[in-house]
């Protein structure tokens, strides 16, 4: 039998999540990470990005490097990454400034108690980005 919390997520997921419009063409990148399957660091987990407890320095340091949007979404232990830019975005040297942050690593350090990784992993190191391998739009998704 369904929980009324796990109805009323249900509910909200199959409404869909509104987009930002930005009023320049963006990229989007998709990582994939594994938490440790189990439920009580899962919920950690989810609790650690609670808007009033993720860190501000985090999210002052995403923004730093250029992302202009950034989503997790999670099922079961498995989670992905949706992170938007600019067209001229350098993932690499975004991604070594990011690490280089104040807080960053001890971030990192943090999460990792819930993730399958290898200790002192850099959020780099943690995330696999993804290969798109379908897109609908005939002109292959690219902005005009």
């Amino acid at each position: 039998m369904r929980t009324f919390a796990a109805t009323l997520t249900q509910h909200k997921m199959t409404e869909g999540f509104r987009v930002k419009k930005y009023d320049q063409p963006v990229k989007r990148y998709v990582e994939t990470m594994d938490l440790k399957d189990e439920p009580e660091l899962i919920g950690r987990y989810r609790d650690a990005h609670r808007r009033e407890n993720f860190w501000p320095e985090i999210k002052a340091g995403i923004k730093e490097v250029g992302i202009l949007e950034m989503e997790e979404y999670i099922i079961g232990s498995r989670v992905v990454m949706v992170i938007e830019t600019s067209l001229d975005f350098d993932w690499d040297k975004a991604m070594e400034k990011l690490a280089r942050l104040p807080r960053q690593q001890e971030w990192e350090d943090y999460v990792a108690v819930f993730q399958k990784c290898k200790e002192g992993d850099t959020s780099a190191g943690k995330w696999q980005l993804m290969e798109r391998m379908f897109y609908l739009y005939e002109d292959g998704g690219e902005a005009r």
